[in-house]
């Protein structure tokens, strides 16, 4: 999760997760999302929140997970297609929510290069249903391996589309409203939305009306890998965030403490 190139990964959740028509207007509905004057703001909230989720101690991670449950539960968003409500914590939602996340961020890094074998892809999947019960899931209904999420995606395809507010979304990605110190983040928007939008599944690009190529998933895979390559010549101290350093000084700490364990016994 520390790996620089995973924002790709989280920019492309963004656009799967707007796939789900109720999700996206149980988003629109309820934030400042579709305001340019304030969406970066919330995708600031956001991007605080997955930190804390990742990278927090037990009782960060519960604090923002109580905050989050509540508030959504008071929420509630209207279909446009059949006039009903329905609430934004509905447990459809929440899981195509969770899935976005654990697959783009799953697929960027082992397209990057990120050294994951199957078995820690599987671990992978299967860890992150924790993070589903801090919005209020239930582990127990969450796919838990690669196989399984494969097979949520072929059920959820026949039930979701790029409604006209996701479309819109993704054209904003492209000139995205940003504060003027951050400026230069807009003139690069062009270049990223083109690779996050490659990243997508050819079924996610051909919903949003774009081309589903395999030679955009071979561009993509290049152009990931390379991004990985560049990061990885950066020193550590400069490559991770704080968060991350501090998590791979506990990671080794506990393996050198395993090992040290093991030879014990």
């Amino acid at each position: 999760m520390g790996e620089p190139v995973l924002i790709v990964g989280g920019i492309r959740a963004l656009l799967l997760q707007a796939l789900h028509p109720r999700t996206m207007w149980g988003t629109a509905q309820n934030s400042e999302l579709m305001n340019p004057d304030a969406a970066w703001a919330r995708l600031g909230r956001t991007v605080e929140f997955v930190r804390v989720r990742t990278y927090g101690t037990h009782d960060e991670v519960e604090r923002v997970g109580r905050r989050v449950r509540k508030l959504h539960s008071k929420l509630t968003g209207l279909d446009l297609r059949t006039g009903e409500t329905f609430p934004v914590d509905d447990p459809e939602n929440l899981l195509w929510v969770h899935m976005g996340e654990v697959d783009s961020y799953l697929d960027v890094a082992r397209r990057a290069g990120v050294p994951l074998s199957a078995a820690d892809a599987d671990a992978f999947v299967d860890e992150q249903r924790r993070a589903a019960a801090v919005v209020g899931l239930d582990p127990a209904g969450v796919p838990g391996s690669v196989a399984e999420m494969k097979d949520y995606y072929a059920d959820m395809r026949r039930r979701i589309f790029a409604c006209r507010e996701a479309r819109e979304g993704l054209k904003r990605m492209f000139s995205p409203a940003v504060p003027q110190h951050l400026m230069p983040l807009k003139l690069a928007a062009p270049g990223v939305a083109m690779l996050v939008v490659s990243t997508l599944p050819r079924w996610a690009r051909r919903m949003y009306g774009l081309p589903g190529l395999p030679t955009s998933d071979l561009a993509a895979t290049l152009a990931l890998k390379g991004l990985y390559r560049t990061t990885h010549a950066v020193p550590e101290r400069f490559r991770y965030s704080p968060d991350a350093q501090r998590a791979r000084r506990l990671t080794r700490a506990h393996e050198a403490d395993l090992a040290t364990w093991s030879m014990a016994s």
